[in-house]
């Protein structure tokens, strides 16, 4: 799976042979078994994490392994060639750490990220409801703040749903409405141990089947306010911009990345580039999807039997077309950009 590219330094090249030794190593041998058993490769992310896979473009200050996107997405691209269930969830991982990254205090940072980055934690990412897939602005799960200063809490009641990890994550970015409108919600950093937090049984997916995908329920969940990133009220600008990186990593689990380095390097620049990773996502998706269900032609009949891995790769890359904002978000996205 090697593919010769121009990687900013000789660290990255050797990072990525490092991930494909491991990716041939810990990934390719049991990934056939795990998705036709629907079982969790136990253990797995901390190898993962023990070798730095997990926190790659996050600060070295925090354990993270400080790498441009461009290179963070090769990775995720070699993960995803041996086994996409596993790359997703790394990528979902990396979604999770982003708000503690980038609007978590000084004092939550020290406290939770570099648990996350080394991969003793694993994160999820909790922002879709059953009548809020793609409309983010139109969740529905509360959270009330009981008291002020030290020690009040947020107590949330609501249900999330298509959460990668669930209920084997430890801790779950949960988008809340804590006011009206779109800047009525916030985002929380819950712990799995949370009482009144319950996890529904894994979905019956068609691919992705190594890792679960599970709703959740809060019930009266009581969450120390100090868990709160950003400022309350702030949760979409946290959700959408996280988002924005999300989309990098499913391009590159769904199809590489060899045509859409340009999105990453935006990223890495500081430049805009929610337009470029809307259509990062939007091509390599869509290109998965068709590569995929071609192979399962050009194999015939034995190619819609699980005696070859195509029809896998097929299942595996529908998916890509729908989280992280189905294709269909990803031309509103765009078209509004051109527009404005």
């Amino acid at each position: 799976m090697a593919v010769d590219r121009l990687l900013p330094s000789d660290e990255a090249y050797e990072l990525l042979d490092m991930t494909r030794s491991v990716a041939d190593k810990l990934l390719e041998p049991i990934a056939a078994e795990h998705e036709r058993n629907h079982t969790y490769p136990e253990g797995l992310f901390a190898q993962l994490g023990e070798v730095g896979l997990l926190g790659l473009p996050y600060p070295e200050e925090f354990g993270g392994g400080e790498q441009p996107y461009e290179v963070y997405l090769q990775v995720l691209e070699e993960l995803g060639a041996r086994w996409a269930a596993v790359a997703v969830a790394t990528s979902v991982h990396g979604l999770s750490c982003f708000p503690l990254a980038t609007v978590g205090t000084d004092a939550q940072k020290a406290e939770w990220l570099p648990g996350m980055l080394a991969g003793e934690q694993i994160g999820a990412y909790s922002l879709s409801e059953p009548q809020a897939g793609s409309d983010a602005a139109a969740l529905r799960c509360r959270a009330e703040r009981e008291g002020d200063g030290p020690g009040s809490v947020f107590v949330v009641n609501g249900t999330k749903s298509w959460i990668t990890h669930g209920g084997i994550a430890d801790v779950y970015n949960t988008f809340v409405r804590t006011g009206e409108g779109s800047r009525g919600i916030s985002c929380l950093l819950i712990p799995r141990e949370t009482q009144g937090l319950h996890f529904g049984k894994p979905e019956d997916k068609m691919g992705l089947n190594g890792v679960p995908t599970t709703t959740a329920s809060y019930e009266g969940a009581r969450v120390d306010a100090d868990r709160l990133l950003g400022a309350e009220g702030d949760g979409l600008r946290i959700a959408f911009s996280a988002l924005d990186s999300g989309r990098l990593g499913i391009a590159a689990v769904a199809t590489g990345i060899a045509a859409y380095l340009d999105a990453a390097r935006r990223k890495d620049a500081g430049r805009p580039y929610s337009r470029e990773a809307s259509i990062a996502k939007l091509t390599a998706t869509d290109a998965a999807m068709k590569v995929t269900t071609d192979a399962v032609q050009v194999l015939g009949g034995v190619g819609y039997t699980r005696e070859f891995p195509v029809e896998r790769y097929m299942r595996e890359a529908k998916i890509t077309q729908i989280f992280e904002g189905t294709n269909q978000i990803q031309r509103l996205v765009i078209a509004r950009s051109l527009a404005g």
